[in-house]
């Protein structure tokens, strides 16, 4: 499947790897704290997954499905998971509920479509599925009968998926690294299990496979760019720390670094504002802890004919808060200079961030919507400004036709 398809539809020492192993095999749930229910540990489970995103349409019931996720093949409609007989998962067992996520095969035995990210919860441990399943059945039934496939022939057979799980899918449930920390085991539990991750974060080629070579080091996906996940110094993580991470997950905003915008806002909203510190920071240090490898051009930048057009512009609507130097302010307005996604290879993140604006996270005050004020020409020169000034070195090649693909069909408010 597409990049946004698959968005649609979120790794001890010696002495504790009894321990990992016993999370791993279900034997003890390091979520929802000491005494907490099935159904407690379940609303934090899935919470941490952010099933909702998907299985709830815009103005819908909670888990009732009708979402839309366009893909090149086709659209596939999210499916109603609250507990109705009829439309839902009312009928399903906690066996079928595994199977799904473990296996990638639904009730009647068909593969699923990996829009639902089953190669990721695949490394979920039972426990922790029967969990989840626990607390969706508490969620309030709705009969919302949704006609799931909607692809082309021949991908609307599920058949078809036969090749793309023999190519891309390998079932099994996290294993720890026994030469690995509790807290970096638990970390890659969360990112490369229910928080899918890569699932954003990672190139895929034609088939919509991810380009293992390339995991984590960013890509497009909803004409947004999934910013470049690992210690890469200038477009990744390397100059974040552990609770820098944790603190932008929770926050939607990291002090000096970046805040969350676009779909990267909605998963710190419905998903990991509500997750423990704790689990926050072991995700922290497992991304840490992933190599450097970045898709950042080499080479000094080539100066737009334009630059002293843009520095105009930038200096008329975007230096008062972000400084002459692009350094921002700390804890009120993000600094520009050697921010990730002014650095992205894809310069999606700014332009829509300069038309759309950025509500407030954390401490960082919002940012209004430029897409009534600056035409596509502007837009793109100060684009192409911010991304090749103090120290910056990402391409200068934005055009206003990057900027109109983007634009909103009406002025934001």
């Amino acid at each position: 499947m597409s990049r946004k398809s698959v968005r649609r539809l979120a790794a001890l020492a010696a002495a504790c790897f009894p321990a990992c192993v016993a999370l791993a095999q279900g034997a003890a749930s390091p979520f929802g704290g000491p005494g907490a229910s099935a159904v407690q540990r379940g609303e934090y489970l899935a919470r941490a997954g952010d099933c909702i995103s998907c299985h709830t349409a815009t103005g819908g019931a909670p888990f009732a499905g009708g979402y839309r996720i366009d893909t090149p093949f086709g659209a596939l409609i999210a499916p109603n998971i609250t507990p109705d007989n009829d439309t839902g998962i009312g009928r399903w067992s906690a066996d079928d509920f595994w199977r799904a996520l473990h296996h990638g095969v639904n009730k009647h035995g068909q593969d699923m479509y990996p829009a639902m990210p089953y190669d990721f919860y695949t490394r979920l441990s039972r426990r922790d599925s029967d969990d989840i399943f626990a607390w969706l059945r508490t969620v309030q039934p709705v009969a919302n009968k949704v006609d799931v496939n909607q692809l082309r022939f021949p991908f609307d057979q599920r058949w078809s998926m036969a090749v793309w799980r023999e190519l891309y899918f390998s079932e099994g449930v996290f294993e720890p690294e026994a030469t690995k920390s509790a807290q970096w085991n638990r970390g890659a539990y969360l990112v490369e299990g229910l928080g899918h991750c890569s699932a954003c974060h990672s190139p895929r080629n034609a088939l919509g496979g991810i380009e293992k070579d390339k995991a984590y080091t960013g890509a497009t996906i909803d004409g947004w760019f999934a910013l470049n996940l690992t210690s890469e110094l200038h477009t990744g993580l390397g100059a974040w720390s552990a609770q820098d991470i944790a603190t932008y997950l929770k926050t939607g905003a990291a002090p000096g670094r970046s805040t969350a915008f676009g779909p990267m806002a909605l998963v710190v909203k419905n998903s990991t504002s509500h997750m423990t510190d704790a689990d926050l920071l072991a995700m922290g240090v497992y991304l840490k802890d992933l190599p450097a490898n970045s898709s950042l051009r080499q080479g000094k930048p080539v100066p737009d004919k334009t630059r002293e057009q843009g520095a105009k512009l930038y200096l008329q609507y975007c230096a008062g808060c972000h400084q002459a130097g692009g350094r921002g302010m700390p804890n009120v307005f993000p600094p520009l200079a050697g921010n990730g996604a002014v650095l992205a290879p894809d310069p999606a993140d700014v332009l829509k961030v300069v038309l759309l604006g950025v509500p407030q996270q954390g401490k960082y005050v919002p940012m209004p919507p430029f897409a009534g004020v600056l035409n596509d020409e502007q837009i793109a020169q100060i684009a192409n400004y911010v991304r090749s000034s103090w120290g910056n070195h990402a391409s200068a090649g934005v055009t206003p036709a990057m900027v109109a693909r983007l634009r909103p069909p009406h002025p934001a408010p």
